[in-house]
């Protein structure tokens, strides 16, 4: 598709997920910095630590050793323990901006996470397919660690 091809629709992406997690909002909030950063890993189980500096300006990004790496983005804004907010490219090395919300919220004993990635520009077709099984692996992992980590704390 050219680009005078392309409709504003194509340029768009819009993912929102929204997952239950059964443990404390603070476990399940460290759980994600966790996974977003040295647990990162793609969905098919293989290892992609990341770096992500926990505060307002600070760096998402991947860090392969002898400085280089790829940038994600940039922590927009962060409210511990209820929001996560990061602007970038991702996974683009194309232009594209994006936006990454985790919003969190104590709910019926545990955390409810409302996720939402909103991006504009060319997104390549590989990319817009894989986006939301990534995001749905990302927050299930999540759930898994903030949930285990609530199970070593009880003792089970």
């Amino acid at each position: 598709m050219t680009l005078t091809e392309q409709t504003i629709d194509s340029l768009k992406l819009n993912i929102t997920k929204q997952i239950y997690v059964r443990a404390a909002i603070e476990k399940t909030f460290a759980a994600v910095l966790e996974q977003m950063g040295p647990y990162n890993e793609k969905p098919d189980g293989v290892p992609m630590p990341m770096k992500l500096e926990a505060w307002p300006g600070g760096r998402w990004y991947r860090d392969l050793g002898g400085d280089d790496g790829h940038f994600w983005g940039h922590v927009q804004a962060i409210k511990r323990p209820e929001l996560l907010e990061i602007s970038g490219p991702l996974f683009a090395s194309y232009p594209l901006v994006s936006n990454v919300q985790y919003r969190l919220k104590a709910a019926d004993g545990g955390t409810l996470i409302s996720f939402r990635h909103t991006a504009l520009g060319s997104i390549d077709e590989q990319h817009r397919e894989g986006v939301d099984m990534g995001w749905t692996s990302m927050l299930s992992l999540i759930r898994e660690r903030a949930e285990e980590a609530k199970e070593n704390r009880n003792g089970q």
